[in-house]
């Protein structure tokens, strides 16, 4: 039989693993075996291609270090730095489609369309990758450059000069060749990078949940384009599913932040709060001790949890899921309030408090639990801040008016543990720590509940 049917075969079966693992990642119950079957698709793809070079050992090599750098990232990584590590696989898989182009583009004899196709992957590719680079540098807190500064401003230019130049590289199979420079592909290559670094650098911290989300959608889009170079079928499949998918996760994102995409990558909340008087201190600040919110809780009859950054950066996650365990054994009605973009990607919370096997049925989203939030007994808010803060309902001035959040204020009583008064990724005051309502429990979020389960079981 022909290798090539085999190929094309493998293609096909390896695309419908993608499809059906995409969609079995849409539950909890089914996403560990939708995680396998992608998995299980890629290895095919990846497989069947390497035997089909002329040197399968090279490629065999290749795939045998790329899984033992990728195994031994998956087994040391931190929760906490999934946002992270997520950020860099986005990147690299921009720097793979960046290289493919570049090497189709060594090859000559280009028509046309295929000249199109490689300089727009190239461009896409480069963007993605360095844009992620920065990316993992903001979520990371290793860099704080923002909206504003002359760096940023710097690169912003030259993005836009980027964007210009790209539709010259584009156009060169109908210009003059008397305007055409030998070395333009190599200056769209350099280009390409600096201005991913132009395109994420201004957007603030409390925004990279959405970047990650549409840089995950250019890495999918960069790889269909070379799917297209290379004439082969997995890729663009892969590529279109990763591609459409980041971009409806993008639009999600930002309709929970109740921002346009446009405002979110070129305005963002700087604009908006040189424009704003900042948020004013009402009341004071009402400390509690773990004894004292122990005697609330255990005469609580619902209780929801609402977990943000803070239960990542403590690693809080188990002792959250045994003080709700304590709690329903206690009589006590217990939910989790998820807001999309808590944490510093898509779903971080979702996957943290998964790992720490927290029923899915319990977690509820803004819109299921704010209509009844004023029945609520005890609102525990463990590290979040923008998702939670008031002022985006009640304060027409402030940067993130407007955004939906989890109305925990109107909760009969409000935990909110955190380490200091710090305002959240955004930079945004936060008026529901001086509330009559809300009481502060500072501290270690994980050490302040495990204080809490240990109440419980004495």
């Amino acid at each position: 039989m022909d290798f090539q049917i085999i190929q094309n075969v493998s293609y096909i079966i390896a695309s419908a693993l993608f499809i059906l693992g995409i969609k079995r990642l849409g539950k909890e119950s089914t996403a560990v075996s939708g995680n396998f079957m992608s998995a299980l698709g890629m290895f095919i793809a990846v497989s069947v291609t390497a035997i089909s070079f002329v040197d399968p050992l090279v490629a065999i090599v290749g795939i045998a270090l790329g899984a033992v750098i990728g195994s031994v990232i998956a087994l040391k990584v931190k929760m906490t730095s999934i946002p992270e590590m997520v950020a860099l696989f986005n990147g690299f898989g921009g720097l793979a489609t960046y290289l493919i182009a570049w090497s189709e583009f060594t090859n000559g004899n280009l028509g046309a369309a295929q000249h199109v196709l490689i300089m727009l992957t190239v461009f896409i590719g480069g963007v993605t990758f360095s844009g992620s680079l920065i990316a993992y540098g903001k979520l990371s807190e290793k860099i704080s450059i923002g909206k504003g500064s002359i760096i940023s401003n710097l690169f912003v230019f030259v993005l836009y000069a980027a964007v210009l130049f790209l539709g010259f590289a584009v156009a060169t199979p109908w210009l003059p060749e008397a305007i055409i420079f030998s070395n333009y592909f190599i200056f769209l290559l350099g280009l390409a990078l600096l201005a991913g670094i132009g395109f994420v650098l201004p957007i603030g911290g409390g925004d990279m949940p959405v970047v990650i989300s549409l840089l995950n959608s250019l890495s999918g889009i960069a790889a269909a384009f070379a799917g297209l170079l290379l004439l082969n079928n997995v890729l663009i499949v892969a590529g279109s599913l990763v591609g459409a998918s980041g971009l409806i996760l993008t639009v999600i994102m930002a309709k929970a932040m109740n921002r346009s995409i446009g405002n979110i990558l070129f305005v963002g909340y700087a604009s908006a709060a040189s424009t704003s008087a900042k948020t004013q201190e009402q009341g004071e600040v009402k400390p509690i001790t773990t004894d004292d919110a122990y005697l609330i809780l255990e005469n609580a009859s619902s209780v929801l949890v609402v977990p943000g950054y803070g239960m990542a950066v403590a690693q809080a996650q188990h002792v959250v899921r045994e003080l709700g365990e304590l709690l329903e054994n206690n009589g006590t009605e217990v939910k989790y309030g998820i807001h999309p973009v808590a944490g510093r990607m898509p779903g971080h919370m979702n996957v943290l408090l998964a790992e720490a096997n927290v029923s899915y049925d319990l977690l509820v989203e803004p819109d299921d639990v704010n209509p009844s939030m004023d029945t609520v007994d005890v609102a525990i808010v463990i590290g979040a801040n923008d998702v939670v803060n008031p002022s985006a309902t009640e304060e027409p001035g402030s940067p993130i008016y407007g955004m939906p959040i989890i109305e925990v204020h109107n909760a009969k009583t409000v935990f909110v543990l955190k380490r200091s008064m710090s305002s959240g990724f955004a930079g945004v005051e936060n008026p529901l720590f001086f509330r009559p309502n809300t009481r502060m429990l500072f501290g270690d979020a994980k050490s302040s509940i495990s204080a809490l389960v240990s109440e419980f079981k004495d």
